[in-house]
């Protein structure tokens, strides 16, 4: 098995994604006029602008901190901490490069997903990569797979993944067994997921933007006591990606090296490309009512977890001694840079940081399988299927070695990703539609709104009823 993993890494990872991640970003970039830097300002006043839920969907602001509560996990913490193992400083330099052209990604894929939403038989709303590869791009098959990729990565593996880092930060901080941490993480998301997405959403909208701000606020104690130190720290990130500087611990591979570990690491944390977001941004019932409002507001998100918050974890380790260290990786490494600075809370503070930012994640990746499932059809029982097995997943993770449970969360997350960069290429044509539509009506001093009957152009796999 671990040779099959290992050749699907391989060309997911050596061949296909850590170019095509950055062109399609890239590409998207341009076609769409620099969106994510023009329109900045776009993205605060969706999110600032968020209504009220209904009983269609969620608002804005609930989709934004489930998406939030998935993509600051474990990626964040742990999976900087690999990144710079691994890659060097230079690491956070592509981690960055991939977040500023995967705003842009972002946001194209979660406005094809408001756009091609519908209503799921419970009534609620649900879209996301699989309607609008189904609706969109008349490919019902590729939907299936990528549905059934979305649940294996993000119902089951990405929930061990983060269970993981959960066992392994508490085991570390208080001694507690690795499986008793499992089995307790499983029944507090157990409470939260049998009540479905509109539950998942209310807890995270309590949750993430606190947990959020805690962590941000101790990069910023660390930043002030240590501000000599700092430029040099930025200076050195831009050198070693280039290779003008020997990266931490002499890693092999230099400039492939950085690049290598900090794309697959910055997709992991924010997930620009690959589809999961989507599925959450088109429960939301936008504001203004427009397919494009969802699509700068998860622009935020990637900005939100990368720039601010996986910088905040690289800060925290390169301003802490304890590198280069053979020893420490992932949780370990992040946690020896905290009692660094603050000493023996230092473990403590990234134990409960850990936890809140890993089981926000399980609850948000959960309500992404939800939808693939309701998508393949398989109703309540499908729904209660999945329940089950991620909350067996979750135990299971806590006890696995993170380098098994990482090479299996790269294959899995290389599958959807391709799917949905080929899907969102396809439509970019409307995407570049819909967002002239909003951006015009706003330079005209309009609240943008979407009405299809204005816009025959636009393909008949839109649903008429939710865009009157």
């Amino acid at each position: 098995m671990n040779i099959i993993i290992d050749f699907l890494n391989t060309i997911f990872w050596g061949y296909i994604l850590i170019y095509g991640l950055l062109a399609v970003g890239v590409y998207f970039t341009l076609r769409l006029g620099f969106i994510q830097f023009r329109n900045f300002g776009e993205m605060i006043r969706c999110v600032s602008g968020s209504g009220a839920a209904d009983r269609d969907g969620i608002t804005p602001f609930q989709a934004l901190t489930v998406s939030l509560a998935s993509r600051v996990g474990t990626g964040n913490i742990a999976g900087v901490a690999v990144a710079l193992t691994l890659g060097g400083p230079g690491a956070i330099f592509w981690m960055w490069m991939v977040a500023l052209v995967g705003m842009a990604t972002a946001y194209a894929e979660s406005t094809l997903a408001q756009l091609y939403k519908v209503h799921g038989p419970d009534g609620m709303y649900r879209g996301g990569p699989a309607y609008y590869i189904a609706h969109g791009l008349k490919q019902p098959w590729l939907a299936a797979i990528f549905s059934v990729a979305l649940i294996l990565s993000f119902g089951l593996i990405f929930n061990a993944v983060q269970a993981n880092s959960i066992a392994e930060a508490v085991e570390g901080a208080f001694g507690i067994n690795k499986a008793l941490v499992g089995l307790v993480i499983a029944g507090m998301s157990g409470i939260i997921i049998f009540g479905g997405i509109p539950q998942i959403a209310k807890v995270a909208e309590k949750i993430v933007p606190v947990m959020a701000g805690l962590y941000l606020l101790a990069a910023m104690i660390v930043l002030v006591m240590n501000i000599g130190q700092v430029p040099g720290i930025l200076i050195g990130i831009v050198k070693s990606a280039f290779g003008l500087q020997e990266a931490v611990g002499g890693v092999a591979g230099g400039v492939i090296a950085a690049a290598m570990n900090g794309i697959k690491r910055g997709l992991f944390s924010n997930e620009a490309g690959m589809g999961s977001a989507p599925n959450i941004a088109a429960v939301a019932v936008p504001n203004p009512h427009h397919p494009s409002s969802q699509g700068f507001v998860q622009a935020l998100g990637v900005f939100v977890d990368t720039l601010l918050v996986c910088t905040a974890t690289a800060v925290l380790i390169l301003l802490a001694n304890v590198m280069p260290s053979e020893e420490l990786t992932g949780v370990a490494l992040t946690q020896a840079a905290l009692a660094d600075h603050f000493g023996g809370f230092g473990f403590v503070f990234i134990a409960i940081a850990i936890f809140f930012f890993a089981f926000t994640s399980i609850i948000g990746n959960y309500s992404y399988a939800e939808n693939a499932v309701v998508y393949l059809g398989g109703g309540k029982t499908g729904v209660l299927v999945l329940r089950v097995a991620a909350l067996a997943m979750v135990v299971w993770g806590a006890i696995q070695s993170v380098s098994t449970v990482f090479n299996f969360a790269d294959a899995s997350m290389g599958l959807m990703a391709t799917i949905n960069l080929i899907a969102i290429v396809a439509l970019s044509g409307t995407v570049t539609y819909v967002t002239r539509d909003y951006l015009r009506q706003r330079k005209a001093g309009e609240q943008p709104m979407f009405h299809i009957e204005k816009h025959p152009e636009i393909a008949p796999g839109v649903n008429r009823q939710i865009w009157k």
